[in-house]
């Protein structure tokens, strides 16, 4: 069970390093968007960056954080703890 959970910590963090540089791409798409556009203004530009990449890490890092505690087995403690055995006499 502690190799799983180590994995599962090693995994997560290989995932949101993936999902920040993800975040960092979307920003440059969507500066060179607005550059296109003609509405690289220094408000525009902030709140692009700030929209698009904390957007995309909180998506992103919620589903990352759903696979992690299926693949470190906090789910299973979880589902666990509901399940009634009938009682041994």
């Amino acid at each position: 069970m502690r190799t799983d959970s180590a994995k599962a910590w090693r995994e997560f963090r290989r995932m949101m390093l993936w999902i920040a540089l993800a975040g960092v791409l979307m920003v440059a798409g969507a500066l060179w968007y607005l550059s296109i556009n003609d509405a690289l203004y220094p408000s525009a530009i902030l709140a692009t960056i700030g929209g698009v990449f904390l957007s995309t890490l909180l998506g992103c890092g919620l589903f990352a954080a759903a696979f992690f505690s299926d693949k470190s087995g906090h789910d299973a403690d979880v589902s666990g703890a509901t399940r009634h055995d009938p009682p041994v006499d």
